[in-house]
């Protein structure tokens, strides 16, 4: 039965299905839907003709624009102008350096290697390496336009001769429009001449012909295969590349081209191997001709252009406005090279940079000392540890800005210690530890394991990352870092514009050169970097404040000058083990030496120390030496910034207290505290403390006691003796006052002897004398004085026996026994009792003994005293003995040596 129904429901859905209506429903649905593919056919061919057409109208356009070939452009070269800041003249280049060469003249090892460099299918193509071109558009869609280049050599005699640099659509299309007009009009030969005559090499040279004259001294046809791998390598960064200047840098280009050579047939992996085993700069020479006051400065112009916009200056008939100082590079170059500075040889070397605190504008570059044209610009290229220079960016820097460090006051314990390993000891550069201090004085002592304490709180990706916010390169970062003992090294140019975003509340502008370049047909292109935020405006200015301490009474206070507020740290580095052994280096010698300082206008940092090879007659500075690098910062400073007064503005941000001294948390100073006890320190807002110390309160040092006071009539002299209490005396010193014949009182002694002795005294001059303990915490808590007084016999004078006069009576014989005799006893000892003492009066007897006895209103007994309490009367200021003291009390010490 179900069988029968399920055939019957099957039969009736067959009928309706091949009934007309299904049918045609069936008919009108296949013929909606069966277009729909070529519809999507169809739309999609029409997006294509339409994206032709548009594009080929673009295309069109775009050609359009494009620059005729101009043979004298691209065959001839035009010299550029550099302007100083003030839009005056300084020098025109790009003409003089540069030999001409036609293709027959150049050997084929040159050329090999600069097409395995730059383009090694440059005879296959037609101006465009559709291979190349399409690797570098696949990176671009990656890693963004601009991302990686395809140009071909054609392409780049294009760009370099005819069009900017600037990565745009725009520029791209019209180079490759032009490199496929380039060759249907001229030969490959052609070409790469045109190419190898035009390119720039460091010391403003052009062409490979005056390369090989100017690096190895050689015509371009005896150039061996290394060099020319060498030649044909620089181009690319002709700074980084430099032989003379980075020789392990270059070394390692000049081996890529050698690979590439052999990888493209051109040489064998045997010769490849045998001319890297060559060091770079066993060819290289010396460069010859004599710098101008100028040179340094040019070629970081020339560099920076080529870097920023890989166009050369020399060729391209630019106009450069540069941010050159021409009164700060002259005094640069004469710290440098005059005579005021007593150097120590001629062949210690220093580098100096000189940049606007607030702009990072370059104002003056200091190369070297007696420098070639083309020779090491240590200013720049230079690559040396900074020592204790790097600790307000590495360790106090990060601290403040993202630690528990929220003031100056910081405290750290400056103990024996050792690197996170436990085993490896840290010393500081005196080899001795001062125990509880705040980051400030640990900044301006240079003491290195506070500043070890403070990386490691910190952690060394974070100081890593405030280093690199302020320019300073650190690809790793170790614990030894935090006292500067870098793998690579640093620049004084790099430091300079690190140092300054202190200067400009927090704010990194990246140092230059150049602010804008005109092209030869009027497109004007700036090149001033963007200002970036490198930390708060509290981190930077606290560690301004600082370093302020560093010239006002640490390690830099030699640079100090009056009236200029100047931040600035010191550095020294050492010598390794076994270059000490290796180089025989006496004990306190240093590798190098830094001075980096500011003030809200200028920031300069000044390297000095010597090149060390094998050969070198002396590598180390001596303790005179190392102070070479402050004296020359304070010539460059007092020249530029003398008259210069302006202050660092305190933030918002930061609030000032004054604290007192010696407590692991910062607590508020009482009206009480010692002026010697309190240090004036800046909080991040809402951190300031407000809690008050007591540990002082108003309580006087006790009254000397026991005063005595005698006079020796055999050495005609006064001397005074006194007690006080033993548990206070290392708190006191003793501060005697004397006045003759009733006479203003003056101070004539202060120390911490309980007596004092006077000499050469007036016969019959009454001396009068106050004593009183001060407190050694602060000079103005003093006690009531002690006092006392006597008057100097008259000498004795011998008088005529008179006639008549041999008798006389009793009362007139005892008055001529105590004239004698001094009080009236026929003993002659001058007793009026039997011990000698006048505890009556002002001991005017033969001995001159007196004690003071003190009643309870605290004057003397039978004498009158001046001022029995002394409590309003002020002493006058101790004499000159007394060590200076700075702002904060302390004794001022010499310099420190930094290691």
């Amino acid at each position: 039965m179900s069988e029968q129904y399920r055939s019957r429901e099957e039969r009736k859905r067959q009928q309706a299905q091949n009934s007309p209506k299904q049918k045609k429903q069936r008919k009108q649905k296949n013929k909606k839907s069966s277009p729909l593919w070529k519809k999507i056919l169809l739309t999609l061919l029409a997006i294509g003709i339409v994206g032709m057409v548009a594009g080929g109208i673009t295309f069109a356009a775009i050609v359009a624009g494009a620059p005729p070939l101009d043979d004298k452009k691209l065959k001839d070269s035009f010299s550029s102008v550099i302007y100083d800041i003030n839009g005056e003249e300084i020098t025109e280049f790009g003409q003089v350096k540069r030999t001409y060469v036609p293709y027959d003249d150049i050997p084929k090892v040159l050329e090999e290697a600069v097409l395995a460099t730059e383009d090694a299918r440059f005879y296959e193509h037609n101006g465009v390496d559709i291979i190349r071109l399409g690797g570098a558009l696949l990176a671009n869609v990656k890693e963004g336009f601009g991302a990686e280049g395809g140009s071909t050599i054609t392409q780049q005699v294009i760009k370099n001769s005819l069009l900017t640099t600037e990565k745009t659509i725009t520029r791209k299309v019209q180079e490759v429009w032009l490199a496929f007009q380039l060759e249907q009009k001229y030969s490959k030969q052609e070409i790469i001449e045109m190419y190898l005559n035009k390119i720039y090499f460091p010391g403003n040279v052009y062409g490979v012909a005056q390369a090989a004259e100017s690096f190895y001294g050689k015509d371009l046809s005896e150039l061996e295969l290394h060099e020319a791998a060498m030649i044909a390598g620089i181009p690319q960064s002709p700074n980084n590349y430099n032989p003379r200047t980075n020789p392990e840098s270059a070394e390692k280009r000049r081996n890529i081209v050698l690979t590439l050579m052999a990888k493209h047939g051109f040489i064998t992996e045997a010769e490849a191997d045998e001319a890297k085993n060559i060091p770079v700069q066993s060819t290289v020479i010396e460069p010859t001709e004599k710098a101008n006051p100028y040179h340094a400065f040019v070629e970081e112009v020339i560099e920076e252009v080529k870097e920023k916009t890989d166009i050369d200056a020399g060729s391209a008939g630019l106009e450069i406005y540069t941010t050159l100082d021409p009164k700060a590079q002259d005094t640069v170059e004469n710290v440098l090279n005059g005579d005021t500075l007593n150097y120590p040889d001629d062949k210690l070397q220093a580098g100096i940079a000189l940049i606007d605190t607030q702009t990072g504008e370059i104002r003056a570059i200091g190369g070297g000392r007696n420098q070639p044209v083309g020779g090491y610009n240590y200013a720049t290229d230079t690559r040396r540890q900074p020592g204790s220079t790097i600790k307000p960016i590495l360790d106090y820097g990060p601290a403040i800005e993202h630690l528990e460090y929220d003031s100056t006051y910081a405290q750290e314990i400056d103990e024996p210690y050792t690197y996170s390993d436990g085993k490896t000891p840290i010393n500081n550069w005196d080899r001795s530890y001062k125990g509880q201090m705040s980051i400030r004085q640990a900044l301006a002592d240079s003491r290195n394991i506070p500043a070890l304490k403070a990386l490691q709180k910190v952690g060394l990706e974070k100081a890593q990352d405030f280093a690199q916010g302020l320019g300073i390169p650190l690809p790793e970062i170790h614990e030894s870092y935090a006292i500067g003992g870098f793998k690579h090294g640093v620049s004084p140019l790099q430091m300079a514009g690190a140092f300054s975003a202190f200067g400009n509340n927090g704010i990194f502008i990246e140092p230059h050169a150049v602010k804008k370049i005109v092209l030869s047909d009027g497109t004007e292109i700036s090149l001033a970097p963007e200002p970036e935020p490198a930390m708060s405006d509290y981190t930077a200015f606290m560690i301004t404040d600082m370093m302020k301490s560093v010239v006002e009474y640490g390690t830099g206070k030699s640079v100090a000058i009056p009236g200029v507020n100047i931040a600035g740290k010191t550095g020294t580095t050492n010598f390794t083990d076994d270059d000490r052994a290796k180089y025989n280096i006496p004990s306190g010698a240093a590798k190098d030496a830094w001075f980096v300082g500011y003030n809200p206008n200028y920031t300069a940092a000044v390297w000095t120390g010597y090149n060390i090879s094998e050969d070198s007659e002396k590598v180390y500075l001596d303790s005179s030496d190392q102070k070479l690098a402050r004296a020359m910062f304070k010539e460059v400073f007092s020249e530029i910034a003398g008259d210069d007064t302006a202050d660092f503005e305190q933030p918002d941000s930061v609030v000032k207290k004054a604290v007192e001294k010696g407590s692991m948390e910062a607590v508020l100073a009482s009206e009480y505290t010692p002026s010697s006890r309190i240090s004036y320190e800046y909080f991040v807002k809402g951190s300031e403390p407000s809690k008050v110390s007591k540990k002082y309160v108003n309580q006087k040092p006790n009254k000397p006691s026991n005063l005595n006071i005698n006079y020796d009539q055999v050495t005609n002299s006064i001397s005074l003796s006194w007690s006080f209490d033993e548990k206070a005396l290392d708190n006191v010193s003793f501060e005697v006052r004397q006045s003759v014949d009733e006479g203003q009182y003056q101070v004539v002694n202060t120390s911490k002897n309980m007596g004092y002795e006077i000499a050469d005294v007036i016969p019959g001059a009454i001396y009068s004398f106050q004593v009183v303990a001060v407190s050694d915490d602060d000079n103005s808590n003093r006690s009531n004085a002690a006092a006392t007084k006597i008057q100097v016999p008259e000498p004795e004078v011998d008088v005529p026996e008179l006639p008549g006069d041999a008798e006389g009576t009793e009362e007139e014989n005892v008055e001529d026994d105590k004239n004698n005799n001094g009080n009236g006893n026929e003993n002659g000892n001058g007793n009026q009792e039997e011990n000698g003492n006048d505890n009556q009066g002002e001991g005017e007897n033969g001995n001159g003994n007196q004690n003071e006895n003190e009643g309870e209103d605290g004057t003397q007994d039978g004498e009158e005293v001046t001022n029995p309490e002394d409590t309003t009367d002020t002493p006058p200021a101790t004499d000159a003995s007394t060590p200076p003291q700075d702002n904060n009390g302390r004794k001022n010490e010499e310099d420190g040596e930094e290691e």
